[in-house]
Order: structure tokens, then sequence, then C-alpha cells
């Protein structure tokens, strides 16, 4: 049922009408994981890629790029969150043709603004209390940690792509002490040849299992000579509760 009142808006600035939905379908692993963890059975909908809380039984929609906009409906959602970064525009807009309100969060730049964008969509969002997670993630990673290492962090081969300016795992890593060589880039997700990530300067290559598979043997073999860490892709780039985990496991890998 709505609530009384004007409507909040998202991190884009778009109206979303203030309501205490019961019927949530998220487009958004991380926002999956936060939402059911704080209130579970919100969620009935979810993407493929939605993997936590590995308990969340629910119908699957497809993938975050390009989702079955009908399996979506056919949820009869109360509300479906989104991201402008993972989901495309013409998705979000024909869902809210169909009169389903979207909330969509921005892509943060820093843990403090992920966290932040969570919270709105938790407590304003959804009318949910503030869960104890979030300001331990929050106290877990509000200092930085001097530099003590320059990396890349490629995040696909074929072509390699590596994480650039203003990245939520760039700044994962820079509160860890890991300097990223590639932030000061004009994009985001550089795509730099191979021969120029060798020549990068960086004294260790930093590989995530998500979203591309990187292994003991898939990755490693192209920068022969340089050190390398396998790292939870989840740990890295999800802003949600996984981030409370994510610090130990980060510190002792790196």
């Amino acid at each position: 049922m709505p609530v009384s009142g004007s409507p909040t808006s998202d991190d884009l600035g778009e109206p979303v009408p203030v309501r205490a939905p019961a019927r949530v379908v998220s487009l958004v692993p991380s926002l999956t994981d936060a939402i059911e963890t704080t209130r579970s059975g919100l969620i009935v909908g979810a993407t493929e890629y939605c993997t936590h809380p590995e308990s969340l039984d629910v119908p699957r929609v497809g993938g975050s790029k390009y989702p079955n906009v009908d399996a979506v409906l056919d949820l009869d959602p109360d509300l479906v969150v989104a991201n402008a970064e993972e989901n495309r525009p013409e998705d979000v807009e024909r869902l809210r043709a169909n009169g389903v309100p979207v909330w969509v969060t921005a892509a943060a730049a820093s843990v403090p603004a992920g966290l932040a964008s969570v919270r709105r969509l938790l407590t304003q969002g959804l009318g949910l209390d503030e869960p104890s997670w979030l300001p331990e993630a929050e106290g877990l990673w509000r200092d930085a940690q001097p530099a003590e290492a320059s990396a890349v962090i490629p995040v696909w081969r074929r072509p390699w792509i590596v994480v650039g300016r203003d990245t939520f795992a760039g700044d994962v890593l820079h509160r860890l002490g890991i300097r990223n060589v590639y932030a000061s880039h004009d994009d985001r997700y550089p795509r730099p040849p191979l021969e120029e990530l060798r020549a990068s300067g960086a004294d260790l290559v930093v590989l995530p299992d998500e979203p591309y598979p990187f292994t003991d043997t898939d990755g490693p073999e192209a920068f022969p000579g340089m050190r390398y860490a396998l790292v939870n892709g989840r740990y890295l780039t999800w802003c949600g509760p996984s981030l409370v985990e994510a610090h130990a496991h980060l510190s002792a890998v790196l």
C-alpha cells in the first residue's frame, strides 16, 4: 500500500512513490544481497547473476544487461531496483511505462558513496530500518591505508579491460593500500593493449573471478614475472553486506 506523503527520488533524481513494498524484483546482484539480507522475503524475482544470499529461491528474470522485461512484469512487482551502470535505460523506461516504480542507484565511485546509496534505498525506498551490517561496513572501510603497492586490475580479457577512474573497485583497493595505475585515466574502464599493461610500472596484477572468471591458469600467464593475486570478485565490486567479510579477506589475499 502506498504511504501517504510526497514521492522521494532515486539516485538519479527520478521521483519514486514512497511505499512499503512487499514484492520487489532486483536487477542488481549486490542490491539483491543487501535487500534479502536485511528483510528476507521482499525479493520475489532476481537475475541469474544474483547468487547471494545463497538461500535465495525466487524466479529468475534473465541477466542484468538484458533482463526479460515481460518476466519482470509477470511477477507483478510493486518496486524494481536497478543500477545506472548495470541496467539499460530502455528497460527502466519500459517498466515505468507499464506503471511499475523503479528505483535506480548510481554507479558509486567510492565505498562511502556506495553505502550511502544503499542506505537510501533500504530506508527511504523500502521503508526498512537500518541494518546492523551497514554501519559495521562503514566503520571497516572508513579509512584508507598508505599505498604499499601499485596494481592493474583487469575485469575482462579479449579485449583486456581494466579498472580506471572513479570506480567502486578502485576505491576498495585504495583503502587497502593498493594504488590503481589507471586511476587517473579518462575512462572508467579503459581498454589498453596488453603491452601497455605489462609496461605500466605496476608491481601487482589483481585478478577477480567476476565478471571474467580469472584463474591460476587463465590470466596470470599474460603477465610473466609480475606478482598476481586472485580475489573474490564479489568482495571487490559488490556494495552490500559482503563488505563486512570482504575487508579481512582482501587484506589477507593482497
